[in-house]
């Protein structure tokens, strides 16, 4: 999907910054410039039986504690999914996962989950699908984005390892 299109369709705002591609939160740290908004870690997961599938988005520093957070969410041992699976239910490759991946899951096959420490801010910065830009969104626009794709993301304080 061309995101940029859909955000036209949809009148979403957003603010892009082309950068080189980052794969990882330190990386990020170093080649995005400084952008007003949340920076976030994105984590696309599944659980042990592979039936359920859960892309979680988190303060960028955090380090989330995947038991507890399988207890929380009443699943069965979550850990990170393969690329073909993230390939398949969000449409992007590793690096580039973003809560904008959502777009391309039309099913709704894919649980949201949102740390309350990034919904809680006036933007939130997000790959569009790609990891060489970075794009800062405002929270009513990631709200109308989610109303759009039928997403309805759990708000939480998600568990941090020690």
């Amino acid at each position: 999907m061309d995101i940029y299109q859909f955000f036209a369709q949809h009148n979403i705002e957003y603010e892009r910054h082309d950068h080189p591609a980052v794969y990882t939160v330190e990386e990020a740290d170093r080649l995005v410039p400084q952008l007003p908004g949340a920076k976030t870690k994105n984590l696309f997961l599944r659980d042990k039986k592979g039936r359920h599938h859960v892309l979680v988005v988190v303060p960028h520093e955090k380090s989330v504690d995947l038991k507890t957070l399988s207890t929380l969410l009443d699943l069965n041992s979550l850990s990170l999914a393969s690329p073909e699976r993230l390939k398949k239910h969000l449409g992007v490759e590793p690096g580039a996962v973003s809560l904008l991946g959502i777009v391309n899951d039309p099913e709704n096959n894919v649980e949201l989950v949102i740390d309350e420490t990034v919904w809680n801010a006036d933007a939130v910065l997000c790959h569009p699908l790609v990891n060489t830009s970075t794009l800062v969104i405002s929270r009513a626009h990631i709200e109308h984005l989610l109303e759009i794709t039928g997403h309805t993301p759990r708000i939480l304080s998600v568990p941090a390892r020690d």
